[in-house]
């Protein structure tokens, strides 16, 4: 009796001794590494079925308990990284946005500035300024054009009246002369006359 329960603890220890430290191994090895997928395949696969139940070790069960908190613990705490990652981006985005638009204002401050100047105390585009004072120069040269042409068509006038003035003078000079020809000569011819009366 001795022996054959010697037997029987040694044929019990030769079959399931290997395939014990095989399953303590690998189950360390996957249960230990591996996605949880991996793991519950895994758990799924070294369990005992009983009629239409799968019976499982409480210590695997705890294995994958813990793997299975330890993952969603490194999913949350990636999560929280990635929100507050997130809300990094978006506030530095905010700020970028904020940044765009006061350069942008600024830059519209600067074209303004560029192309605008003062002008006795208002602000005037320099095109604007640019046409008002092509006009300025249009209508001062349509002037000066206007009052050369009336300045030379007086001119000819003043020279004309002055040649006529000059032709009057010499008119006027030959008909004193004339006259104090006549004058002189009535005046020996009255002496004569006196002369020849006495």
């Amino acid at each position: 009796m001795r022996f054959s329960v010697f037997t029987a603890l040694v044929v019990f220890f030769i079959f399931h001794l290997p395939t014990y430290a095989q399953d303590t191994t690998s189950v360390q090895n996957s249960l230990n590494s591996g996605t949880i997928t991996s793991q519950f395949d895994y758990l799924y696969r070294v369990s005992n079925g009983f009629q239409e139940y799968e019976v499982v070790k409480k210590a695997n069960l705890e294995k994958l308990k813990t793997n299975v908190l330890d993952s969603v613990r490194v999913l949350k705490k990636e999560i929280a990284d990635l929100k507050l990652k997130q809300s990094s981006v978006v506030d530095s985005l905010a700020n970028f946005s904020q940044i765009l638009e006061q350069a942008n204002q600024e830059k519209e401050a600067a074209i303004l500035e560029k192309d605008s100047f003062s002008f006795l105390g208002f602000a005037i585009e320099k095109n604007l300024y640019s046409t008002l004072m092509w006009l300025l120069v249009v209508a001062l040269a349509g002037a000066m054009a206007f009052f050369s042409v009336q300045y030379f068509r007086s001119f000819g006038r003043v020279r004309k009246a002055q040649k006529d003035l000059e032709d009057v003078q010499a008119e006027f000079d030959q008909h004193r002369k004339n006259a104090l020809e006549r004058e002189r000569k009535l005046k020996r011819e009255l002496i004569d006359a006196q002369m020849g009366k006495n």
